[in-house]
């Protein structure tokens, strides 16, 4: 089996797109509570058709459906408890499924990450960009610890910790990560306010030293951000810590809480122009967010091929 740190460290790692404009590209509908989490319980073979297609653009490591996949918001519709377990594992399982299929179709091999939304995610009124909720860090713990010692039961590649707008929510998750789970590779990746700060306020530069710190933290860096401001940001982190960086932006959209929907800004970006700005500047895992979908991780794997970066 290839190693996964190995793989991150000598070549970087393409990332995969968007799992909701996928989901919609196939005919699922995710303007609902659950979101996209709402196609583990109806549209799973959808989700697999996702993983799978990002495959076939040359995405190396998939992002699990996990990201609003939590016990409150499943049972807040309803579910039970070991409903959502199952809903959440069979989330890693067909991840896993679709990446050993396309090794036995390809004998290309790739990796699954067990992601982390934050509790922002759950409140569905876009407070995963503002990071203006107030939990302490057991409260954080007792919502999140469910999905993710279900994620863990699975044994993904890595943990994703992602679209963080704060500090002590990412922080309560990894020192849980290093005193029951040591050996899985983590990575953390924040909303921005702007180049130099978390969505909450915080500055990078009281963070991410205290991320250096922690030698589970393969990679850090920022995703749902507009790409406007993914060269600036690594700037800044490259400035800051010698780990990897891993950015995967949305394609400049702002979300409507209101209605669940991408509204797009015009003109749109054009990934093919920025994904090499963004490598040279240090940014070595890199995908797609929000509203971003197969184009995009195509134009990615492209670049990374132009480097010899893709075997």
């Amino acid at each position: 089996m290839i190693n996964f740190l190995q793989t991150v460290q000598s070549r970087g790692l393409i990332l995969d797109g968007a799992m909701s404009t996928a989901l919609e590209k196939l005919g699922v509908t995710t303007n609902n509570e659950l979101w996209t989490a709402n196609a583990l319980i109806h549209n799973l073979q959808q989700v697999y058709q996702v993983h799978y297609q990002y495959f076939q653009a040359g995405a190396q490591l998939a992002i699990t459906d996990t990201y609003q996949a939590n016990l409150s918001a499943f049972e807040r519709v309803g579910y039970s408890k070991d409903q959502a377990v199952t809903f959440i594992r069979s989330a890693v399982q067909t991840a896993q499924k679709a990446r050993d299929d396309f090794y036995d179709q390809t004998g290309h091999y790739n990796f699954v990450s067990g992601t982390i939304g934050p509790y922002g995610a759950y409140l569905a009124d876009g407070s995963e960009y503002r990071g203006d909720y107030q939990l302490s860090r057991s409260e954080f713990l007792a919502f999140h610890l469910p999905r993710l010692q279900a994620i863990l039961q699975e044994r993904p590649d890595c943990i994703g910790i992602e679209t963080q707008p704060q500090w002590l929510e990412a922080k309560t998750l990894l020192d849980w990560l290093q005193c029951h789970a040591p050996q899985m590779p983590v990575y953390v990746s924040f909303t921005l306010r702007d180049a130099h700060t978390l969505s909450s306020g915080t500055p990078l530069q009281a963070v991410i030293p205290l991320l250096n710190q922690n030698p589970q933290v393969f990679a850090v860096g920022c995703n749902c951000c507009a790409p406007q401001l993914v060269l600036p940001a690594i700037q800044t982190l490259t400035a800051l810590t010698n780990k990897d960086i891993i950015i995967y932006p949305n394609l400049g959209s702002q979300y409507n809480p209101v209605i669940k929907k991408w509204q797009p800004i015009m003109p749109p970006v054009d990934f093919a122009q920025l994904v090499p700005q963004w490598y040279q500047a240090g940014a070595h895992l890199i995908g797609g967010c929000c509203t971003t979908y197969l184009p995009e991780i195509q134009k990615i794997t492209h670049y990374f091929e132009s480097l010899g970066s893709v075997s």
